[in-house]
Order: structure tokens, then C-alpha cells, then sequence
């Protein structure tokens, strides 16, 4: 009799030890299956459409958050009446991250890369900024290939890629840029004044005699023309793009937040040289591109800060960002 109940216990024990096992493998499995480290956010540094016989490649320089945008972006208005746009676009109120986006357009015979982003020197410090460099060959292209550099103007995160290490980045290029501003940043009123002409100096004064000087209307080559859009700096241009019946508009600096500056583009930007131009200039842009309809690359826009503009009917404009339009 005792040595059934003995044999009962072993059963029972050994029943339970066979029933606690496949839950004991699963606690195993899981523990060896622990989450994944966190790998920390992650974005597109290229992106690429095609425009009638052109393809048009923008490239990301920057992706760093600053503050505002208020008071850097309507500080002709009150705080509360920026902020409150922020808010009915679900965008926070103290933070923002704008795009800083060259391009470059290939148009079966020659590449030609708008604006160089900020550099070794620019406004956004690496590692923060100034991807440009190590970005071109991701992107499919070597600096030694770039024909022409566009320069919409001399802000230092528009010329601060074309020198790296001393020497300039794309050895076989040719320059344009608008003679307007090459004057006021070269000039020699302006040459101690800050770090923008102090930069200037040192990037494109040796460049001169490789350098075109536009004024509006003038071809960069066939199917690119610069357009006035005078205000952000005195000589700042746009550009007007058009292949096989497509067209695109690179604005260069004419708004610099995707809301703050179509919502209202009476409000003042920090960056604007003149303040009273650049509004004119920003609301003369938006009605053109909104009333053409046609696409835009906006180089502070959100990456890849291609788009559209459509006039609002209570005013402003809104940004539209591109989907498809132009992979059709």
C-alpha cells in the first residue's frame, strides 16, 4: 500500500513537471527573444522624381531641430498668434525643423546642383548639418561630375558646401549666381559685418573668374532661367525649370517654415535682409506657383521639400507636399 501512494506521488509530481515545462521553454524563449534595441529615428537623405526630360535628385544637408517659430518667423506678431497656428496644424510651438535641401538637376547633358547647404562652416554645424558631401555619392553622383553650381544667393547654408577641406568640392564646376548679390556680399561694406560676408569672402571671391553673374531672366542653360525674388537677401533669385511640358520652380529662400510662412506671409523672417521686400516677394511667389500650378522646390520646406502651393480661401496659402504628381 506504501509503495502504491509513493508511486501515486512520483506520477503526479512527474505530471506536473511534464505540464510546467512547455511554459518554462516559452519563459526561456522569450528571455532569449528580448525587444530590440532602439535604433534611434530614421529619414531619407535623397529622393528623386523626373521632370518632362530632366531628373530632378534633391539631397538632404540637415535635419536639425531649432527654436520657434516665433520669434524667428513673426516677430511682427504677437507670440500667441503664431503659436495658435501651430497648434491648428498639430505642430508644437517651440520647435521646429526646417528643411536644408540642394538639388541637383540632370538634364541628359550636364548636372547642375542648386545650392550647396552649410558645409564645414555653415549655419547648422556638423554633425547636425552639412551632409551634402558624404550624401552625393548615395545619391549617385560624384563632385568631380557637377557642370554647374546655382547659387540662389550667399547665405552660408546655401554657399558653405562648395569648399571642402580648403579646396572646392567640385573641381570641374562653373558658378552662377546673381550679380545683385554677389556685389552686397563681396562688397567691402560688408565684409567685417558678420559671418555671412566674412564666409562669402573666403568661398566665392576666388571663384570669380569662374563665376557667371545673372540678373532675372537670364539662361542657365536651355530650359533654365533665373527669376527676381529680391527681398530675403538684395540679389536673391528663384529659378524657373521647365522640360518636355513639366515645370518646377526652385524657390530657393522664399519661406521659411511650411505653415508659418504661406499662412501669413506678411510675417517677418529673422533671416530676411530686407523685411519689407521679402513679404512682398514671398506673397508675389505664392500667388505665381499656386495660380500656375505648378510644382516647387522649397529648399527649407520638409525633406524632400517638393511640393505644391494652394491658395487658401480665407487667405494665406497652404504647402502641399508632392505624392506622385510627377512619377506619372
Amino acid at each position: 500500500m506504501l509503495k502504491c501512494a509513493v508511486n501515486r506521488r512520483r506520477l503526479i509530481a512527474g505530471t506536473g513537471a511534464l505540464a510546467v515545462a512547455p511554459f518554462a521553454a516559452a519563459l526561456a524563449l522569450r528571455s532569449a527573444m528580448a525587444a530590440a534595441p532602439m535604433l534611434g529615428l530614421s529619414e531619407p537623405t535623397h529622393y528623386r522624381i523626373k521632370l518632362g526630360d530632366f531628373e530632378v535628385t534633391t539631397i538632404s544637408d540637415a535635419a536639425a531641430f531649432i527654436d520657434g517659430p516665433w520669434p524667428l518667423i513673426g516677430a511682427n506678431a504677437e507670440q500667441d498668434a503664431v503659436d495658435q497656428v501651430m497648434r491648428d496644424n498639430m505642430l508644437p510651438t517651440n520647435k521646429y525643423r526646417p528643411g536644408f535641401t540642394p538639388m541637383v538637376v540632370n538634364t541628359g547633358k550636364e548636372l547642375i546642383l542648386f545650392d550647396t547647404g552649410n558645409g564645414e562652416r555653415g549655419f547648422v554645424p556638423r554633425p547636425q548639418g552639412g551632409w551634402l558631401a558624404a550624401q552625393l555619392t548615395p545619391a549617385g553622383f560624384k563632385p568631380e561630375q557637377i557642370d554647374v553650381v546655382v547659387l540662389s544667393h550667399g547665405h552660408p547654408d546655401h554657399i558653405g558646401g562648395v569648399m571642402e577641406n580648403g579646396e572646392p568640392l567640385f573641381p570641374n564646376a562653373r558658378y552662377v549666381t546673381g550679380a545683385i548679390d554677389y556685389d552686397f556680399w563681396a562688397g567691402d561694406k560688408r565684409r567685417a559685418a558678420s559671418r555671412s560676408p566674412a564666409l562669402f569672402r573666403d568661398y566665392m571671391v576666388p571663384l570669380a573668374d569662374k563665376t557667371t553673374f545673372l540678373k532675372p531672366g537670364d539662361e542657365v542653360v536651355p530650359g533654365i532661367r533665373a527669376l527676381a525674388a529680391y527681398g530675403h537677401t538684395p540679389g536673391h533669385l528663384a529659378f524657373d525649370i521647365e522640360s518636355g511640358g513639366k515645370r518646377l520652380v526652385f524657390w530657393g529662400d522664399c519661406a521659411h517654415h511650411h505653415v508659418a510662412s504661406l499662412v501669413h506671409p506678411d510675417w517677418h523672417c529673422v533671416f530676411d535682409v530686407d523685411r519689407e521686400q521679402a513679404p512682398k516677394t514671398r506673397a508675389r511667389m505664392f500667388d505665381t506657383v499656386a495660380t500656375d500650378r505648378v510644382a516647387v522646390s522649397a529648399f527649407h520646406m520638409p525633406f524632400p521639400s517638393i511640393g505644391y502651393v494652394e491658395r487658401r480661401k480665407d487667405g494665406g496659402y497652404r504647402w502641399i507636399p508632392h505624392s506622385y504628381q510627377l512619377d506619372l
